[in-house]
């Protein structure tokens, strides 16, 4: 697989990253953390221009997250991949011009402030569409623009218990646990993304059509709607849903069996899936019960086919276990770490590993495996363009060509700390 050195890369209109199929589309992200980034890498990742505005003192602070060495974490390396990193004190009168003079240039922009804080720098909704009126806003926040909660502070583990993720994840006799990604920024990113492009296509639209121009999306409300049938079941069954370790309630049988060395997760709790395991197990006695056809009978008898699958598993290597069921048509897989991830075949063919030279610590540059792009179209894999840039690497390229600033301009705004 081809390696690119990060410092080489080609950033251009001529990069593959721009002839996707939002090229032509571009972002301004006010944005910092996971969210609102998450979004844009969405559409940075398909040829939409991304301009991230960035503070001159230090920038997004994910620069610093789960960073052992160097000056960039491989976090922002990976979430501000194919954007354009400008510095701008959003702090200051300058600084708020420049927002607003680049509003005119640009088709989205996507926020993840605290609710009021666009509006106190004077680069709110009622400045930015006064700016451009065929502009469209994406607001992402803990608890959404308004509602009784809306000035409280929000980030995704807080929303995941908000939204009751965390009160359901974990083992019963312990505490809540976090799941250990930002499920929460990510879900809303998505939602955000999927919220610019639903107003770019409503805008394009012909006809009578009145389109939005403002999404409000909220961090617990992106976690809540992921929590499907949570509160219908309470009011329907009286079913309060507990921590179940790693299973989910009424999908039976499903979850993580001990093999010999190691562990699998098998998911057997369709009906026709279920007999198919049931028979690769040995048990065919339990495949032909026509009482387990349902799904509520094997949920009462959840012990007895957990039973089974592990007395099955436990007498074979991870390895034979997958390979059985897969053959059986039962979805199986054993439970991937990095090292595993990043030598898997599947991944590796499907381009959801690239690797690039990256500059890590001291100027010396080391091959770094990152995270592919979602989804393929065409049967053909997404290249990433390139990696979360330096601090301000396009400041300048990007205020001069947009706005025609002037390298003396420029200059002065550098002295003055605005950029």
């Amino acid at each position: 697989m081809k390696v690119e050195r990060i410092a080489d890369r080609n950033r251009s209109v001529m990069n593959n990253a721009t002839r996707g199929p939002l090229d032509g589309i571009t972002v301004l992200e006010l944005g910092n953390f996971i969210a609102a980034p998450f979004a844009t890498r969405l559409l940075a990742d398909f040829g939409a221009e991304v301009i991230k505005i960035e503070r001159p003192d230090g920038g997004d602070e994910l620069r610093g997250w789960r960073r052992s060495r160097g000056t960039t974490s491989m976090m922002y390396r990976t979430i501000a991949r194919n954007k354009r990193s400008v510095t701008l004190d959003l702090k200051s009168a300058e600084g708020q011009q420049l927002v607003l003079d680049l509003a005119t240039k640009v088709d989205v922009v996507i926020e993840n402030f605290r609710p009021g804080t666009l509006e106190r720098w004077n680069i709110g909704p009622e400045q930015l569409q006064a700016a451009n009126p065929d502009i469209v806003l994406v607001r992402i926040s803990g608890y959404g623009q308004n509602g009784p909660y809306a000035q409280r502070a929000g980030f995704g583990g807080v929303a995941e218990a908000f939204g009751g993720l965390r009160y359901v994840t974990g083992y019963p006799d312990r505490e809540p646990v976090r799941p250990a990604a930002p499920l929460g920024d990510a879900l809303a990113g998505l939602y955000g993304a999927v919220s610019a492009l639903m107003m770019l296509l409503a805008k394009a639209r012909d006809g009578d059509h009145t389109r939005p121009k403002i999404a409000d999306v909220a961090l617990y409300e992106s976690v809540f709607m992921a929590m499907e049938s949570l509160t219908a079941d309470f009011d329907a069954y009286a079913m309060v849903r507990e921590r179940t370790a790693g299973n989910l309630p009424g999908v039976v049988p499903s979850g993580s069996y001990p093999c010999a060395d190691g562990s699998v997760l098998i998911a057997g709790n369709a009906s026709g899936v279920f007999a198919r395991l049931m028979n690769a197990v040995g048990r065919p006695d339990l495949a032909s019960d026509p009482d387990l056809v349902d799904g509520t009978k094997r949920y009462l008898r959840e012990d007895d086919l957990d039973e089974a699958i592990v007395a099955w598993t436990t007498t074979r290597s991870t390895r034979d276990v997958v390979t059985e069921l897969s053959d059986a048509g039962v979805p199986a897989s054993d439970v991937y770490d990095a090292p595993r991830i990043v030598s898997d075949e599947h991944y590796l063919a499907r381009g959801m590993i690239q690797p690039f030279k990256v500059d890590v610590e001291d100027g010396s540059s080391e091959e770094v495996r990152f995270p592919g792009v979602v989804p393929q179209f065409d049967g053909q894999a997404t290249k990433v363009g390139w990696l979360g840039p330096d601090l301000g690497a396009d400041t300048e390229p990007v205020l001069g060509r947009m706005l025609g600033l002037t390298p003396d301009r420029l200059n002065a705004l550098r002295t003055a700390g605005v950029i």
